[in-house]
């Protein structure tokens, strides 16, 4: 019954700790990655579908990504979706093939995303004090129930503790190694 509580607390802050990674992908950097449009969509014949599922996104050079669209009327909705986001992109349309130059950041742009990347840094550390605090709430209601003995809560508030400090430390690794990718010029 213990186990069962611990194991899933524990895949649950893994899959934090992976959604906290998924979030920094995201925050631009200057240096040109295809996962800065992985959370975009395009309007598909009615249903909404990533744009790497529509057309061919590549990394044209460090600071400029390619977008090839399978389908020519593709182009327009792939570019209104791009222009739309929060990422402050200009897409430039030549042809077929549609260029997303990344303009060089300044260091007062620099600052601003280390807020950014702490903050979400953050709220991965509260999912995962909440994911605890759930798992310690579940253990306390078994002892209740007599299903359990006190000793035996004690130790698993104890594992739980050291999954939580475990887990707490990837995300403060997550957030150095983004916060020196986004202070590097």
């Amino acid at each position: 019954m213990i186990d069962e509580v611990e194991k899933d607390a524990e895949t649950r802050m893994k899959k934090t700790v992976e959604s906290t990674r998924d979030d920094m992908v995201r925050i631009r950097t200057g240096r040109a990655s295809t996962a800065l449009l992985d959370h975009l969509t395009v309007d598909y014949y009615g249903s909404p579908t990533p744009i790497n599922q529509v057309a061919s996104v590549s990394v044209a050079d460090a600071r400029t990504i390619s977008i090839q669209p399978w389908e020519k009327q593709m182009m327009s909705l792939i570019e209104k979706s791009i222009l739309e986001s929060d990422l402050g992109l200009n897409p430039l349309t030549a042809g077929e093939t549609m260029r997303i130059p990344l303009p060089p950041m300044t260091e007062q742009r620099r600052v601003e995303l280390t807020k950014v990347v702490k903050n979400e840094g953050e709220k991965g550390k509260i999912a995962i004090r909440n994911i605890r605090r759930d798992a310690i709430q579940t253990i306390r209601d078994l002892l209740k129930e007599k299903e359990i003995t006190q000793d035996e809560e004690k130790q698993s508030e104890g594992v739980l503790q050291d999954l939580t400090n475990k887990y707490i430390a990837l995300i403060d690794e997550v957030v150095a190694e983004k916060e020196k990718e986004v202070m590097e010029v």
